[in-house]
This record gives C-alpha cells, structure tokens and sequence, in this order.
C-alpha cells in the first residue's frame, strides 16, 4: 500500500507587514482604506466631544443644558422611565419591566436546542400567564391596566415575538401551499403573498385597526392591540413563506427521493427531512425579516399606539424639555441597534455552528 499525503492548506500570515503588503496590492482597495481611515479621524473626535466630553448628565430642566454645548442627556435621565414605558401608569413600571424580562427570557432559553423539548411548552404557557398577569392585573391585588395603556419598550418586544412567532408558523403551511401540487391551493397562496407584500404595512395596520371590526360579527371586536398584531403577523408570514419558498426549491431531488424509499409520508418528509434543510439555507434571510419586523412595529403610531419610538418621540412634548430631538432618538436608536446587534450576533452563531455541523469548518 502506497501512502497518501494530505497537503494541508497554509496558514495565513497575520503579521501587521503581511497586511500592509496586502493592501497596497490593490490600489483602488489602498485609496478607499486611506478614506475610509480619514473620514473616522474626522467624524469620531467632534463626536466623542459632544457625546461625552461637552455633555450635560443631570439637570431639572432644559436651562441646565448651555444651548451651544454637548449633548443634553440630562434630558434622558428625566425622562427615560416616559421613553421606555410610555403610558402604563408610573408606579407599575415595575410590573412591565417584570414582564418583559419574562418574555425575553423565554426567547433566550427557545433559542437552545437542548431546551426543546415539551418541559419548553410548558415553560411558554406558565411565563405568558405571568406576563399577562403582569402586564392586565386585576387579580392579585395587582391594579387593571388596559392594553391600550400599554406602550414604550414592552409594547415593542411583545409586538417582535407575537409577529415573529405566529408569522413563522403561518408561513409553512403557505410556503408549502406554495410549491403544492394541487391548484387550488398554490392558487391561494399566490394571492395571499402577492397581495400583501404588494401593499405597505401601515395600511394593513390600519386596515386591521379599522376594517376589522366591521367584518367581524357584531359583539365580537378583540381589543386594539390584538388587531394590531394580527396585523403584524399576516404581514410577516407573507415575507418569511416566499423566503421558505426558496429554500423549499433549493432542496435537492434526491431528498426526496431519499424519504420515498424509506417510505416516509408527506408531512414526515416535509418535516424531518426538507423542512430543516430549506431554514438552515434561508437562516440569515430569516435573521434579516426579524430585524425587520423589529423596526416596522414602529408604525404602530398610526393607530394610536406608541411604541419605543413613539414614546421617545411623545417625550418632546414636555414644555421643560424642548428642542432636545436629537438625544430622543439617539437613546431610542441605541437600543433598536442593541437589540438588532444581538439578534444578527445569534444569527452568525447559529449559521457558523450549522456549518461546522456539516464539515464545512
């Protein structure tokens, strides 16, 4: 027997000189790294200077803040508990905090496979309970706040996890419907998708918040903010069926066949073998519609609900605090670009370990 060597791939050099040989092959690569570099220097410091050094942190009202200085975020200690809660009362900001820490705990442990098992069910039914306890009150000594008092930082989270949620269930039977043999309802799902991503969300929002309780019997009309995310999750789980749909088609024939032989049904073979395969190619398209979906809650004002942004945008309306925009919706971009980071940093996480799970390093 002859032996068979393996030539490994060589591994890169990271020395700063390897790098800068690197770059200046490319002259049009050296030239954008020269600006790119340039325009940090130029943009950071007056930056920094205004954030941080020039800024004013405390103050009662807008006098404390010199109107040619820094930043005034003296204004976002006065009124963060407005910008993060909204309308729900002032002191049962406790109860909303409370809640949405339930909430995003329960998205964190559904993010770990080794939760998923039917211990994880249960968990969603005992912490959604908790959250609408929380959150309703009436019972427990605790005081009713209507839904409609509900706003800021919950109000957002709970509209991301409702629509992204239900959206991705709803998006399977379409997907499938989709690339369905039978006409009817391939037909049906055409029109369902076409028809929703050929309109913009706010007027399926307000469609949802006015149109609704007409075509509903009379009696019937569910409160404003389950309309809403009704609203919200017809939307999405148009985008994320056409998304399935793609990778429904890249799935190869032979997987198929594969199932047949091994005498698996449709249902079984939809979903133990193509189901799993089409999400893991459309992950990052997947991480993308969340992000999305994330940010559209905040046309929610149109149907007089005030999300973060619109919570951040109502602080302005203080007679003490005026002209102090910038800082609104700095804070409130802050956390849209938290949150937005974290979810597309689990999106990575996932694809990089789906890869290695397949031997593609």
């Amino acid at each position: 027997m002859t032996e068979r060597t393996v030539m490994l791939p060589p591994e890169a050099n990271t020395s700063p000189k390897a790098w800068l040989r690197a770059q200046v092959k490319s002259p049009l690569g050296l030239v954008l790294n020269i600006a790119m570099l340039a325009l940090i220097i130029k943009a950071v410091p007056p930056l920094l200077t205004w954030a941080l050094l020039d800024a004013t942190w405390s103050g009662a009202d807008m006098n404390a803040c010199p109107p040619k200085g820094g930043a005034c975020w003296a204004f976002i200690h006065a009124k963060m508990r407005l910008i993060l809660f909204a309308t729900y009362p002032y002191e049962e900001h406790w109860r909303a905090m409370l809640a949405t820490l339930i909430l995003v705990a329960l998205v964190l442990v559904s993010m770990n496979p080794l939760f998923w098992t039917r211990k994880l069910l249960i968990g969603w039914a005992l912490g959604l309970l908790a959250y609408g306890v929380l959150m309703w009150g009436g019972i427990f000594g605790l005081r009713f706040i209507d839904s409609s008092n509900w706003g800021g930082l919950p109000l957002t989270i709970l509209l991301t996890v409702c629509g992204v949620f239900f959206g991705a269930l709803l998006s399977v039977p379409v997907a499938l419907a989709r690339v369905s043999r039978l006409p009817v309802f391939r037909t049906s799902a055409i029109i369902y998708v076409e028809i929703i991503r050929g309109v913009p969300l706010i007027s399926i929002l307000f469609m949802a918040s006015v149109a609704m309780p007409l075509l509903l019997p009379e009696g019937f009309s569910p409160s404003g903010l389950v309309r809403v995310i009704i609203g919200i999750v017809i939307f999405t789980a148009a985008y994320m069926a056409e998304v399935l749909r793609g990778g429904l088609q890249a799935i190869p024939k032979g997987q198929y066949e594969a199932a047949a032989a091994l005498g698996l049904g449709y249902w079984n073979t939809q979903f133990k073998v193509v189901l799993p395969q089409a999400v893991e190619l459309v992950l990052p398209a997947f991480v993308s519609l969340i992000i999305i979906t994330l940010k559209s809650t905040s046309l929610v004002v149109i149907v007089a609900m005030m999300d973060l942004l619109g919570a951040a945008k109502a602080s302005l309306a203080d007679p003490n605090w005026i002209g102090f925009y910038v800082e609104a919706y700095v804070f409130a971009g802050a956390i849209y670009v938290a949150i937005c980071a974290s979810i597309s940093r689990y999106g990575r996480k996932v694809e990089t370990r789906l890869r290695r799970a397949r031997g593609y390093g």
